[in-house]
């Protein structure tokens, strides 16, 4: 029944997205084309996780969905974003560190800072920042497309001179418009007193659907939110990291470890493409499953294709009792299922899950999987490569007493072999330029302790709970949007009451007036 329910659900979704699909071309494509990118046009008639996006947001009203596209759109093209770089903004905005991704919190959500006391207000260089903040959101959006942002406004040091009303107005829009479903909380930490109205006034531009997404932290309760581990040493923390540009701190690969230090082709090939970062980076560890591995050495071995052809023969074996992924990313090389996430928990059946891939071009693709805690999980294969049409079933488990954590991600990387012939991995992966790399990351999901399934028929308890979450998320959003409907016709009922209430009393003033009139011309005579 729930499963029926969940079915249903989905089919709704699909025809509201169509619905704004076509609305939006009768509606707004026809009056004028060039008010939007034709990138984003296209993306938004392709792209159903990009529609469901606004729909979800304003809970499902259609017209609300509407005018946020548009308005969404025609920013995108009036600051050019398909197109903005690292090279297109002022260097010097990189060099102050006012604005950067680092670290996460304790769901897993990456973090955003705001380094307030960094920020003067300026209206030559607004436009400046503003493209600024779009960049660092635009990459993140095409690195972990669907992941939402923690963001945090370190308030330390900061006064009345740093606050620039517009420019905070902006960043709310950031969310609130321009990428739907984008924010997961906003932090205000140590905020002074002195600025407690401007911050009111903050609340107010948020609306009813991200105000309960405001947190004010002082320094002792931040860690509700973010564990210390990144968190800087002024708000109770142990993160060692200091921003320094260049490189991006947010760029992601460290060169991968063996037991005699680093491969060496490797690390030349790396170092050239810019792909090195510290502590938070993605570990570029490929790593076999039949090797023992150290914490915090991985040996990265590039398996042929013999060894991986003698891999897939125990694919069934693998992939016994491993719950296969509900939802699939389409991608331009490779379909990846799941789309967003690896679910892990502490019973038996939760410490493996499948990632299957399904090659969609005409030539072999050559994939690798990598991971932030290659000492955590094993991957099998890690390595290898796809035929045309074909697909490939990889088992991450997690090792030994190892728990997953919602900061773990995990990397599928992909390049299509035009021409395959005899090469081998190692030599192709070291080749191939990195504009012709396909990239698609995963976060890990940490399941809640379920209670066991009161009958034995039933194989997969976690998608049980699952359908019956997508059931009440369902519900709560039909509530959310009739509660929304009714908050707009009260309100529209109280403006019409002021409005007459004010006529009453000018009314009132009138009559009043005419007595006086008349009791002064009656006392003239």
């Amino acid at each position: 029944m729930a499963e029926l329910d969940q079915h249903e659900g989905e089919q709704d979704i699909e025809k509201k997205i169509e619905e704004t699909r076509q609305r939006f071309k009768n509606e707004f494509l026809q009056d004028s084309t060039e008010k939007y990118d034709s990138r984003d046009v296209e993306r938004l008639q392709t792209d159903d996780a990009l529609v469901e996006g606004y729909l979800t947001w304003r809970l499902y009203a259609v017209d609300d969905a509407l005018k946020m596209i548009d308005e969404s759109l025609q920013w995108r093209k009036e600051f050019g974003l398909n197109d903005l770089t690292e090279s297109s903004i002022p260097k010097w905005m990189f060099e102050t560190g006012a604005v950067y991704l680092h670290g996460y919190d304790k769901e897993g959500n990456k973090l955003f800072w705001f380094k307030v006391k960094l920020h003067m207000k300026d209206n030559k260089t607004i436009t400046d920042k503003k493209k600024y903040v779009a960049f660092w959101l635009e990459r993140y959006a095409k690195k972990e497309p669907g992941m939402p942002l923690t963001v945090v406004f370190d308030m330390a040091e900061s006064g009345l001179s740093n606050i620039d009303m517009e420019f905070v107005k902006y960043i709310i829009n950031c969310f609130k418009v321009y990428y739907p479903k984008f924010l997961s909380k906003m932090i205000i930490v140590d905020m002074p007193w002195i600025m407690n109205a401007a911050w009111k006034i903050v609340k107010s531009w948020l609306g009813p659907e991200a105000i309960s997404k405001l947190k004010f932290a002082s320094r002792s309760e931040i860690q509700t939110f973010i564990g210390p581990e990144y968190l800087p040493p002024h708000m109770g923390g142990t993160d060692p990291f200091k921003y320094s540009y260049p490189p991006l701190p947010d760029d992601d690969f460290q060169t991968p470890i063996c037991d005699n230090g680093p491969i060496v082709g490797e690390d030349d090939m790396e170092s050239k493409e810019g792909e090195m970062e510290g502590k938070d980076a993605l570990s570029e560890s490929s790593f076999n499953s039949e090797v023992a591995v150290k914490p915090k050495k991985v040996n990265f071995l590039e398996d042929s294709l013999r060894s991986e052809d003698n891999d897939r023969g125990d694919a069934g074996t693998r992939t016994k009792g491993v719950r296969k992924p509900l939802t699939t990313f389409k991608g331009p090389l490779l379909d990846v299922s799941p789309a967003e996430e690896l679910s892990f928990g502490s019973g038996e059946t939760e410490k493996k899950c499948l990632i299957i891939l399904s090659n969609v071009t005409k030539n072999q693709v050559a994939f690798k999987v990598r991971t932030t805690a290659p000492e955590k999980y094993r991957v099998k294969p890690s390595s290898s490569c796809c035929e045309p049409g074909a697909s490939v079933d990889i088992v991450v488990s997690l090792h030994g007493g190892s728990q997953a954590s919602p900061q773990d991600r995990f990397l599928v990387m992909a390049a299509e072999m035009e021409n395959a012939g005899s090469q081998e991995l190692a030599q192709f992966w070291k080749d191939v330029s990195k504009t012709k790399i396909m990239e698609h990351r995963l976060r890990c999901h940490v399941l809640e302790s379920e209670k066991p399934a009161a009958s034995p028929l039933r194989d997969s308890p976690v998608e049980t709970v699952s359908s019956g979450q997508q059931e009440l998320n369902t519900a709560l959003m039909r509530v959310m949007a009739c509660n929304s409907r009714l908050e707009q016709k009260m309100n529209t009922c109280l403006w019409v009451q002021k409005v007459l209430i004010g006529l009453v009393l000018v009314l009132v003033a009138l009559n009043l007036l005419c007595l006086f009139m008349l009791g002064s011309s009656q006392r003239q005579s």
